[in-house]
């Protein structure tokens, strides 16, 4: 026989064998996938930020799936997606979903060039990490921003952008999703993400320096010295301090802004409302005008002396006086 046919039909058996096995294999080993799992995956928007508190929108997707066969939903969202999403996703297994209040990430930091005042100079590498693990960095606050946008870089959507005037991050809260990439890129953990609020308004410390009041006064203008005033003053035990820190939880917080008014550094800040309108100058007193005299007064003033008191000052001598004055006279006339 040919060799070349005995080695082409020996590979074809070897072949064939191998691929009975691998069948039975995939047959005795294969695992159930949901299909629910792929239409749920293709909803969501697919950014993998992690914000949902897993690796990936796959996990994501299979939580959601898991969760509606185990009844429920509770815990699960999409910050990306938002609400919009998260309701398409719920139709699509049946469940409902609450509505969460929209969150925003936000900086506890109000360390700028004019509050902080930097005493040194950084000449490695130029990350928020590096900066952490040499030290304080530039300034004697060893608890605030660094500076150098390790939260920029980590944001896939374009929300947070350094203030070349104040050195710190500001956050469009148009783009921010919530995501929590930025916070988890800050090793100083400064960033938090707090309720959106109302017409977008919050109140919150700006600070999260933990030494002591005057040491922390010494590294910026504007830090929590942990006074406690905040809290004393809050009807709502919104406001909490701990490590010479105060905290305002948003859960109980409701926008009075007493603890703003209250705070001695201003390190509470109220965010997005409206700014309230100027006192009115207070009216200076007006000069008092000259009284007119009334006509009792004047009569009073410029009274005619009555007859009996006119007598008194001016009084004619009585004729008994006036005699005895007079007969001295009349008699020395005589004698002579």
């Amino acid at each position: 026989m040919d060799p070349i046919l005995i080695a082409v039909i020996v590979l074809g058996g070897i072949a064939l064998i191998a691929a009975v096995v691998l069948f039975a294999a995939s047959k005795k080993f294969a695992v159930f996938e949901d299909p629910r799992i792929a239409q749920v995956n293709a909803l969501l928007p697919g950014a993998n930020c992690g914000g949902c508190g897993f690796a990936g929108c796959g996990g994501m997707a299979d939580a959601l799936v898991k969760g509606a066969d185990a009844g429920s939903l509770e815990g699960l969202n999409c910050p990306v997606g938002g609400a919009d999403v998260m309701g398409q996703v719920a139709d699509l297994l049946g469940m409902a979903i609450a509505n969460g209040e929209p969150k925003v990430a936000v900086v506890r930091c109000n360390g700028t060039c004019e509050n902080r005042a930097r005493v040194n100079e950084y000449a490695g590498l130029r990350t928020c990490a590096a900066m952490n693990a040499c030290g304080a960095g530039e300034t004697l606050c060893g608890f605030g921003c660094l500076g150098c946008g390790d939260c920029v870089k980590a944001c896939q959507f374009d929300a947070i952008h350094m203030n070349p005037e104040t050195g710190i991050p500001e956050v469009d809260e148009e783009k921010c999703t919530a995501c929590g990439a930025c916070a988890k890129a800050c090793p100083r953990q400064i960033i938090e993400l707090r309720k959106k609020g109302p017409k977008g308004r919050r109140v919150f410390v700006s600070c999260v320096n933990k030494d002591k009041g005057a040491v922390s006064m010494k590294a910026c203008k504007v830090s929590c010295i942990g006074c406690g005033k905040c809290a004393k003053e809050c009807q709502f035990e919104a406001i909490t301090v701990a490590g010479n820190l105060s905290y305002i939880d948003p859960e109980k917080c409701r926008l009075c802004r007493k603890c703003v008014t209250a705070c001695p550094t201003k390190a509470i800040r109220d965010v997005n409302f409206p700014t309230p309108p100027p006192a009115p100058k207070p009216k200076e007193p007006a000069a008092p005008k000259a009284a007119v005299p009334s006509a009792s007064s004047a009569g009073e003033k410029a009274a005619v002396p009555s007859a009996s008191s006119a007598g008194e000052k001016a009084a004619v001598p009585s004729a008994s006086s006036a005699g005895e004055k007079v007969e001295p006279l009349k008699k020395e006339e005589a004698k002579a």
